[in-house]
């Protein structure tokens, strides 16, 4: 609650005293005058004990005909792409406000032996993102800076999908997704080493990133079982989200 809450009064803040303090400052890239495009990696931690059980139950039922087990699912990585709206100076800290799109993922598979030929089980979870952030932060040197808080406001979409390709030509896909766009959170902290002062960086960022996911549907409404044998809704599909990392190349263009 406390993490969640210094989020929103970062928000609450940035409104309160931009309008009266706005001064163009160099800070990694561009300043007011400019606007700032960028992409990066993200890579993700989470802790997916009802998914995990699912698989776990797959390598259990299976475990005679298996190659190799099910991975289990705790770790996404991909990519995120945004824009830097704007900056301002308070107090002698530079606050940036930010959006972004972020798309990461994790896939598993297991080869099934059995007499009729080999199937194939593919296990992939989607998570898609929209970001709206801000970071508070101070220059080190003419080269670096350190953002003292990086944080952001997320929507989280996740989508699980189970394939089985079995010899021939069938190919049966479940597909699951929560019922709709869930609110997280990300806290952290990071540094931009300018490369070309106001129009190129590098910036990274590391932190908490947190978010839940109860339960799952398919577009028809069935809940995602507990496993495939089992008619018992699944909950706790994804319990907490975990450690976060973003690296991003940012280019500032003049208005």
């Amino acid at each position: 609650m406390f993490r969640k809450n210094s989020v929103l009064l970062l928000f609450v803040i940035s409104i309160i005293l931009l309008p009266g303090s706005s001064k163009c400052q160099s800070f990694g890239f561009g300043c007011l005058g400019f606007v700032s495009g960028y992409g990066g990696y993200s890579y993700q931690k989470y802790d997916a004990v009802g998914l995990n059980n699912y698989v776990n139950a797959f390598n259990e039922y299976y475990k005679s005909s298996l190659s190799s087990p099910m991975g289990s699912f705790n770790t996404e990585t991909g990519y995120r792409v945004g824009i830097n709206f704007f900056r301002a100076n308070i107090s002698g800290f530079i606050l940036t406000t930010k959006g972004f799109y972020q798309y990461l993922t994790e896939k598993n598979s297991a080869t099934i032996n059995s007499t009729g030929g080999s199937s194939n089980a593919i296990f992939e979870l989607d998570l898609k993102n929209y970001g709206i952030g801000l970071d508070l932060g101070t220059s080190i040197s003419n080269a670096l800076s350190w953002k003292v808080i990086d944080a952001a406001l997320l929507y989280n979409r996740e989508t699980f999908t189970d394939t089985r390709n079995s010899p021939g030509p069938t190919t049966v896909v479940l597909e699951y997704n929560n019922e709709k766009y869930l609110l997280g959170y990300n806290i952290g902290t990071g540094f931009i080493l300018q490369i070309i002062k106001q129009y190129i960086s590098l910036e990274g960022s590391a932190g908490y990133t947190a978010f839940s996911v109860d339960r799952m549907k398919s577009d028809t409404g069935q809940p995602m079982p507990l496993s495939e044998n089992s008619q018992q809704p699944m909950s706790n599909f994804i319990e907490s989200g975990g450690f976060s990392a973003v690296v991003q190349l940012n280019i500032g263009f003049p208005l």
